[in-house]
């Protein structure tokens, strides 16, 4: 041993002679995959010698390699004395290089052995020669995300830090929303092609390539503007004036991105990013829900802000459009860890709220529990208690009966519908996406109405019951929501219901359909099955729950949709009366309640079929809602652009 070790020390002073730089790497040490020939400079290219080992514990490790220049002083080096031979094994008498290509198969194997069920986020190819460990989402590798966040160096522990901070990098999560992104469309969205663009005006069609070409990678919020741009056609080709009011209209007020810093339980840095877009104060103060999702992009915040814009305008209290949120997910997240990150979140974007500014309000992933975090927060940073987050008088957490308001306008809507048509809701079987709170307060609303809802559903599939959901399996369904569990759990105590895995209750047969979960969340295949299924009236819940090319299809096939801009008229209405400080929900009865709530859905039906009419779309017209919709809001939002002038 002593011999070996005086062999190293020699061959260590003539390496500093030379301008090779020596690394000895432990015995059993891992060795990092991404070190090939042209990045460690201890494969410079210089000769390698084999020097016994004190450890004799396995055959892999009973000699170490390092470089070696050669000669030092013109005095040719000692020579090392030889490995020991496996049984069997012959030897030459030369001194073999293994090549680099043999060293790191040598590791892979070892990594696949020990890391492969732990890290199934990773993979190992050959990149250039070179083996490298890849991201199984992002198809990258080593350093192209941050600081070497693969961690194929190190122990246990080290592997798993950097997991975290890999899996919690931007790249990574933007990556991950491409991918998830691409399982639910199995075609990229067009968005150089446009569906509307050939049946619009030339000028509609000139107002819509502009978008276009300045924002051409913000698909959801292009798809949001063609179904307006489309409706709008009859206006402008009747009044010119308003092209240029629809240009600017187009082009938020403002655009907020900041970054969110937050510390988890563990003390481990992260950073996600934060969204809000003002898009229009025209009619008033912004108005919009704060969504946290790993989904979130600037484009899902311009679409959700340009709806807010339109649905506020068609209300009798008109207040303006905002929307935003960031990419953080808080399922899985502890209280203390959603509080760090809502106080950060709020750091910056309590500049640009105020009760003369901008609302926010819940929406996917912020509830009373992130209101009131973040709502202490402002009152911390701005001195005001009253912040007007979600009205005057129950301030942070916002009133219960808002999502009760949006879920029972919803079926109320789907009832004036019915009785246009000679139709009433009760024994119609009715499909339900989404289990969260509207969708919730949708099959709530429908049981008393007689109707026969069938399904709930959630991210990894969707819960069917033939016989139809009453009260007591409503409870039950609340409870475990509640409980943040599984639907599944619903088989436990009516074992006869089915759970569909990665599916979507769409091919169930049903007579409305109640679409709560998602935006783009029908697709071409989607609409397809609808129409096979029988479905008549399609009542939209959330913001855009239809691709364009499912919209085409379900209006080719008559089948009546009713805009999420029309149907979300309760919510709103209700929201803005919270904002009257003379006004007390607490006050009201249920039967004043939905009153409210039903005059509000019928005042905007009336206004939207009104409109519609104005430009020549008839009422039997199936498409005569959406448009009327978007014709009024737009309206009521370009006399205010007018009167204000070019700001």
């Amino acid at each position: 041993m002593n011999s070996a070790m005086d062999e190293i020390n020699l061959l260590r002073q003539a390496q500093r002679q030379h301008q090779h730089h020596l690394m000895v790497r432990g015995m059993g040490e891992e060795i990092d995959l991404e070190i090939g020939p042209g990045d460690d400079p201890s494969f410079s290219g210089a000769d390698l010698v084999a020097v016994a080992s004190g450890h004799h514990d396995t055959d892999e490790h009973k000699s170490l390699l390092i470089p070696c220049s050669g000669a030092v002083d013109g005095h040719a080096q000692p020579p090392a004395p030889q490995p020991q031979l496996a049984h069997g094994e012959e030897h030459d008498g030369k001194l073999r290089r293994p090549s680099a290509h043999t060293k790191k198969k040598k590791v892979v194997k070892k990594w696949r052995e020990e890391w492969a069920d732990t890290y199934k986020w990773a993979y190992v190819a050959v990149h250039d020669n070179t083996t490298r460990i890849f991201c199984s989402v992002c198809k990258e590798y080593g350093r192209k995300h941050r600081r070497n966040p693969y961690g194929n160096e190190g122990s246990r522990n080290m592997q798993m830090s950097a997991l975290e901070e890999h899996n919690n990098s931007l790249l990574h999560k933007e990556a991950l929303r491409l991918q998830m992104a691409s399982k639910e469309k199995l075609q990229p969205p067009e968005i150089e092609r446009p569906v509307y663009v050939k049946a619009l005006s030339k000028t509609a069609a000139s107002i819509l390539e502009s978008v276009l070409r300045r924002d051409p990678h913000e698909a959801e919020f292009i798809q949001s503007i063609q179904e307006v741009v489309h409706s709008l056609e009859p206006v402008l080709v009747k009044n010119t004036q308003y092209v240029q009011i629809l240009e600017r209209l187009l082009e938020p007020e403002r655009c907020f991105i900041f970054r969110v810093p937050w510390i988890d339980d563990r003390g481990e840095a992260h950073v996600n990013r934060g969204f809000r877009v003002q898009f229009s104060q025209a009619l008033g103060p912004c108005r919009g829900g704060l969504r946290f999702h790993p989904s979130m992009s600037l484009s899902v915040a311009k679409f959700l802000a340009f709806e807010h814009t339109l649905k506020n305008s068609l209300s009798l209290y008109k207040l303006g459009g905002a929307a935003g949120g960031s990419d953080f997910d808080p399922k899985g997240k502890s209280d203390n860890e959603i509080m760090r990150f809502c106080q950060s979140f709020m750091d910056e974007l309590y500049r640009y709220l105020g009760p003369d500014q901008d609302f926010p309000a819940e929406d996917i992933g912020v509830g009373p529990r992130e209101m009131g975090y973040l709502f202490g927060q402002y009152r911390r940073l701005s001195g005001h208690f009253q912040g007007n987050f979600t009205g005057p008088k129950i301030f942070w957490s916002g009133s219960s009966f808002r999502t009760e308001a949006t879920g029972y306008g919803l079926v109320f809507f789907a009832r004036l519908l019915l009785a246009e048509m000679n139709k009433e809701l009760k024994g119609l079987r009715c499909v339900i996406s989404g289990s969260g709170k509207i969708a919730m307060h949708v099959l709530e609303k429908l049981l008393p109405c007689g109707a026969i809802p069938v399904t709930v559903s959630d991210s990894q599939g969707y819960l069917l019951d033939e016989d139809g959901f009453d009260y007591m399996k409503y409870s039950l369904l609340r409870d475990i929501k509640a409980q943040q569990k599984n639907l599944k759990e619903y088989l436990k105590s009516y074992p006869h219901a089915k759970y569909m895995d990665d599916a979507k209750p769409w091919s169930e047969q049903c007579d409305v359909a109640f679409p709560c979960a998602s935006h783009n969340e029908i697709d071409q295949g989607d609409a397809v099955a609808i129409i096979k299924s029988g479905c008549r009236v399609l009542i939209e819940c959330s913001n855009m729950p239809c691709t364009v090319q499912a919209v085409d299809i379900l209006r080719k096939a008559k089948v009546l949709v009713a805009p999420a801009k029309a149907t979300a008229a309760g919510g709103v209405a209700l929201g803005e009366l919270e904002l009257n400080p003379k006004f007390n929900l607490m006050q009201l009865s249920v039967e004043d309640f939905e009153n409210k709530i039903q005059d509000a859905i019928k005042q905007t039906y009336e206004r939207s079929i009104k409109a519609a009419q104005d430009y020549g779309i008839m009422k039997e017209n199936p498409e005569s809602l959406v448009h009327g919709a978007n014709i009024c809001a737009f309206l009521n939002i370009a006399q205010a652009m007018t009167d204000q002038g070019c700001v």
